[in-house]
């Protein structure tokens, strides 16, 4: 396949991938149970609704599926966990702005991930948008952090889901979507014990089935297959943009009208995913 391709494919899976996660954050907050019950059934959802995909949709046989993972899909499934517990950490001991500045270091992990073990060349234009779309998202969320437990559970937490996508990079040939419904039953039995699975509403069960049966599923398959075809640091890079994309959908069924400062921080980013793609074309183009 040649390199244009590739590249193309890599961005609109990525993209895609944000743009069905985006309505995550709105459907957490018409949730109303508490974090590690939502955690439970997040990663129990998402895990059977996976196994379906598998079978009635990707048409694959699981017990070769899996067993094909080897060291490299139990990893990604370990780190796929590992992100999404230390996310949750930091959600309940810091606040949602404080977790969103931070998680926006994941990018800037990836790149220097990929340099020291794929030995991958991280393009200029990537380093220079890092620091830029930061800058767009500290100005989103307005916030000056200070530091607790809860910051370095997110700072945790960026090392862990910039690691799943450099390991999804280094095995390129390997369909990884099955160590999803291992990082997501891995998930469930992390929170388990925390967890009252059964104290649910008739409301949070059907936003339940729609962020566990629909949304993560879908976002996840798109997102593990991206870094197949891009670097991590790009795929990373292109997920800040559910910051911007999860405050409209807040905006829009919630009305809570995003301030000056997120308008100006979500331009700033937007511009520069934009900026960043378009040169990416370009360069391809040439090569």
């Amino acid at each position: 396949m040649p390199k244009t391709t590739d590249h193309v494919r890599g961005l609109l899976l990525a993209i895609g991938g944000i743009f069905v996660l985006s309505p995550d954050g709105l459907l957490i907050k018409l949730i109303t149970i508490d974090e590690w019950t939502l955690l439970f059934w997040r990663g129990l959802l998402t895990s059977i609704s996976l196994v379906f995909a598998l079978i009635f949709f990707f048409r694959k046989p699981l017990y070769p599926a899996f067993q094909c993972l080897g060291k490299t899909g139990l990893l990604v499934a370990t780190t796929q966990a590992l992100g999404t517990y230390f996310f949750v950490l930091a959600i309940i001991h810091t606040t949602v702005a404080n977790t969103l500045i931070i998680i926006g270091v994941t990018p800037l992990w990836a790149a220097i991930y990929s340099r020291i073990f794929l030995k991958e060349h991280i393009h200029l234009r990537t380093y220079l948008a890092i620091p830029t779309a930061l800058l767009g998202i500290y100005i989103t969320t307005n916030v000056e952090i200070e530091a607790n437990i809860g910051d370095l559970y997110a700072l945790c937490a960026t090392l862990f889901i910039a690691a799943q996508g450099v390991i999804v990079r280094s095995a390129k040939t390997v369909d990884l979507t099955p160590s999803l419904v291992i990082g997501g039953l891995l998930i469930a039995l992390v929170a388990w014990p925390n967890a009252h699975p059964l104290a649910i509403t008739q409301s949070d069960l059907l936003y339940l089935g729609i962020l566990g049966v629909i949304v993560l599923p879908a976002s996840y398959i798109l997102l593990i297959a991206a870094p197949r075809y891009i670097p991590a640091p790009e795929v990373n890079l292109i997920m800040l943009l559910e910051i911007v994309l999860g405050s409209l959908w807040v905006w829009f069924f919630l009305a809570k009208q995003p301030t000056q400062q997120a308008f100006i921080g979500g331009g700033i980013v937007i511009i520069t995913l934009a900026t960043h793609t378009y040169l990416g074309f370009r360069a391809n183009k040439t090569t």
